[in-house]
């Protein structure tokens, strides 16, 4: 059944798009037609509900029943797009995000991207006025045009704000990259062969490297004995040899880097026993 459903919404959601778009452009749709569109996509929704909630009594965690109705990169994609507006919320609160508890340390990497991301943000906020005041003419347009820009503006700055929030962490047991909402690979402190600071401009794309350039440079460089899983934004994943990546304070991220490989090599002293 759930191959069903997907099917229904493959057909019936760009329907739905299409009507919204002659709507909003003015052209006269029968009455019918919008009922009739409409009690679909509520009869749509009320079949995801029944086949989520079988999957549901089957075992499966919400997450997996999730991924059985609606295609990975659809559920990637909306779940960037919630990271995005969390991260402002974090940012306006100053709380980032991971980086509790002792011992850990976090290293931003937002500093160097901060001044063309404003600069786009203002290029939005002008781009938002002057399409305003070019559609007053035509409300419903307006309306969808500026809710669009306005939305854009919150994505841009939620772009700079998941950076913000989300430094690297080096911790006891693993180093932690990040890059925005988009990707975040955990690399076991045992698989990290060597680390070094390495200021680079230009970067080719290899097989097994995972490059994340802020202002097209990356500062750290880590290889790896043992390849790490990384994740694109759709959902695909590969095997990564080799990171490289920026950091705002490149140097402490390389020495807290080799301080906790030397923790986690030398293992702790041993407690003296109890004298004879």
């Amino acid at each position: 059944m759930r191959r069903v459903v997907r099917g229904v919404a493959y057909a019936l959601l760009p329907a739905e798009v299409v009507l919204a778009v002659c709507l909003v452009a003015g052209v006269r749709i029968p009455g019918a037609v919008v009922v009739a569109a409409e009690v679909a996509v509520l009869a749509l929704v009320g079949a995801e509900v029944v086949v989520f909630v079988r999957l549901r009594r089957r075992g499966l965690t919400r997450r997996q029943a999730v991924y059985e109705l609606v295609p990975e990169p659809v559920v990637r994609l909306v779940g960037h797009e919630l990271r995005l507006m969390v991260s402002l919320v974090r940012w306006v609160a100053r709380r980032p995000q991971g980086v509790g508890g002792a011992g850990v340390e976090a290293f931003g990497h937002a500093r160097d991207q901060a001044a063309y991301m404003y600069g786009f943000l203002f290029v939005c906020v002008v781009e938002t006025a002057g399409m305003s005041y070019l559609l007053a003419s035509w409300p419903v347009v307006h309306a969808v045009v500026l809710v669009l820009d306005v939305y854009t503006v919150l994505f841009v700055l939620g772009l700079h704000a998941a950076s913000v929030t989300r430094p690297h962490v080096v911790d006891g047991d693993a180093v932690r990259v990040r890059q925005g909402a988009h990707v975040d690979v955990v690399i076991p402190l045992e698989r990290i062969s060597a680390v070094r600071h390495e200021l680079l401009f230009s970067h080719e794309k290899e097989e097994g490297v995972l490059n994340l350039a802020v202002a097209s440079q990356t500062s750290v460089t880590i290889e790896l004995s043992e390849a790490v899983t990384a994740v694109r934004l759709l959902g695909k994943r590969y095997p990564v040899l080799l990171v490289r990546c920026h950091a705002d304070d490149a140097r402490g991220f390389v020495d807290a880097v080799r301080r906790a490989l030397t923790q986690e090599r030398t293992g702790p002293s041993p407690v003296p026993g109890p004298p004879a």
